[in-house]
């Protein structure tokens, strides 16, 4: 049974295929290798993580269980970058709790929860600067998701992170227009009220 399972499993990743593995984000299967530990004989997939400069073997039985999986389709690729036009949610709980969600949400390996810490904690230029550990985390979900983006999209990280970026910052500009728009029909509506009143 478990020969059969490792068969199917075997033949769910090529060589040369792109793979997301959550703590480490995009590597490339490289071959399929086998190892005798602690005297049994163990079959492991070779993954790469070129930015890393990391290899790492993945034992064949273990790949649903440490949540390794295929890149994302050009499909989920474009939803994640919907959900960086949208407007952060910031919960009003204190920084540690939330940098260990963010921190669990990194290291998921899942595209749009990754999106949804890169837009809850992108700064525009008008924004108040971001704490160390902040832009850390930032940087650390803008990188993991630009490295998932370049390979579906078949382009470097660099313009990954522009294309990122350049969503953030439009984004960012509509809502803060949208934001002002909306304080002004304020004013002007409490400005009527108090023409009314006196």
């Amino acid at each position: 049974m478990a020969e059969k399972k490792n068969a199917i499993l075997k033949k769910s990743f090529r060589n040369g295929e792109y793979v997301v593995y959550p703590a480490h984000g995009v590597g490339v299967v490289t071959g399929i290798e086998k190892q005798e530990i602690a005297g049994a004989e163990l079959e492991m997939f070779v993954i790469h993580f070129e930015a890393d400069k990391l290899t790492l073997r993945v034992p064949i039985m273990k790949v649903n269980e440490v949540g390794m999986r295929k890149l994302s389709d050009k499909v989920l690729a474009k939803k994640s970058l919907s959900l960086l036009k949208g407007k952060p949610r910031i919960k009003r709980t204190m920084w540690s709790r939330r940098a260990q969600e963010y921190e669990a949400k990194i290291n998921s390996g899942d595209l749009l929860l990754l999106a949804e810490v890169v837009r809850d904690l992108y700064r525009g230029e008008d924004q108040p600067e971001q704490s160390y550990s902040e832009r850390q985390l930032y940087e650390a979900a803008l990188e993991r998701m630009a490295r998932e983006i370049a390979a579906v999209h078949k382009c470097s990280q660099k313009e990954a992170v522009e294309r990122l970026e350049g969503v953030l910052s439009k984004s960012a500009k509509v809502l803060r227009k949208a934001a002002e728009e909306a304080a002004a029909k304020e004013a002007a509506k409490d400005a009527e009220e108090e023409g009314k009143a006196a």
